[in-house]
């Protein structure tokens, strides 16, 4: 068994560190222990990517960045390695928890629902609905604020001042079943409707039973081109190690494209990997003969 999670690739303020560590350990965390009671991987990576979702520290859920008309829109997907059943929303702002209507998609013939139509149905569906502003952290507000006076660009991932990327968990259980999940707010100032790779199945995020799983964060859209996800795992299907894989991705993004970010990997055999070329990604991992969440950045 193993679960790792990431908080996004990029650069990130020295002071925000310990409080990223902090958090993504206890998503961690929080999947380990779905997996140790005989959980699957799929509620595993999703109870790790709701802990994320509910964190301000992090561009997802709650705290997300804020498009260049000061809305939340956030995306979300999630892969069942054992069916390849996917599961994917974009552009919703009424979700309390994106990754939770991803979920509920897998139990549908649809693999992605954007806007309203995703809002109606995970209404539909029970989950926790909210005024679009409840999901506006005050401190991103204020940034929001301060680019709109400078009529800024949407920013990059190497800027410090900014949340980055995605959040993901990958996790494998006890029955060597996989899953990875993936949810974002996107970059800040988006054009409004801008969808990058989090929601796209091979692009940000893949899972396949007997190979591996993979979550993606960075520049999307050079993760949709590359389709980064997909390739981590197709790599670890002929026997690349997760760490393997994820290093083989990061330097096909950063040699073809010149792109930013990196990604979290776990292989058949409970392995764990994690790679980027930015100047941090914040990572967590438990693996079964490490059972306390070990973290860096």
């Amino acid at each position: 068994m193993a679960i790792i999670v990431h908080g996004g690739a990029g650069s990130i303020q020295e002071a925000r560190i310990p409080a990223a560590r902090l958090g993504a350990e206890q998503a961690a965390k929080a999947g380990w222990n779905i997996l140790v009671n005989g959980g699957t991987a799929v509620d595993a990576a999703v109870a790790a990517a709701v802990a994320l979702e509910d964190n301000a520290q992090f561009n997802a859920g709650y705290g997300a960045v804020l498009t260049e008309d000061g809305k939340a829109e956030l995306d979300a997907g999630l892969m069942d390695g054992e069916t390849l059943n996917v599961g994917a929303v974009a552009g919703v702002r009424r979700v309390k928890n994106p990754i939770l209507a991803a979920k509920a998609m897998l139990a549908v013939p649809q693999t992605l629902i954007i806007g309203s139509g995703a809002e109606d149905f995970a209404q539909q569906r029970g989950l926790t609905m909210c005024e679009p502003e409840a999901m506006i952290e005050p401190c991103v507000y204020r940034r929001w604020q301060e680019l709109k006076q400078k009529n800024s660009e949407p920013t990059r991932i190497t800027d410090p001042d900014e949340k980055h990327g995605t959040i993901g968990a990958v996790a494998v259980d006890a029955s060597n079943h996989i899953a990875s999940a993936a949810s974002t707010g996107g970059v800040m100032m988006k054009v409004p409707g801008r969808v990058g790779d989090t929601p796209l199945a091979g692009a940000g995020f893949y899972a396949e039973d007997g190979s591996g799983a993979a979550a993606c964060t960075g520049q999307g859209e050079y993760f949709i081109r590359l389709v980064i996800a997909r390739r981590a795992v197709e790599f670890m299907s002929h026997g690349y190690t997760a760490q393997e894989a994820a290093d083989a991705c990061v330097k096909l993004l950063t040699e073809r494209l010149g792109g930013d970010g990196g990604l979290i990997t776990v292989d058949a055999a409970g392995t764990v990997g994690f790679a980027r070329n930015t100047q941090s990604m914040i990572y967590a991992y438990c693996l079964t003969s490490q059972t306390d969440p070990v973290s860096g950045w």
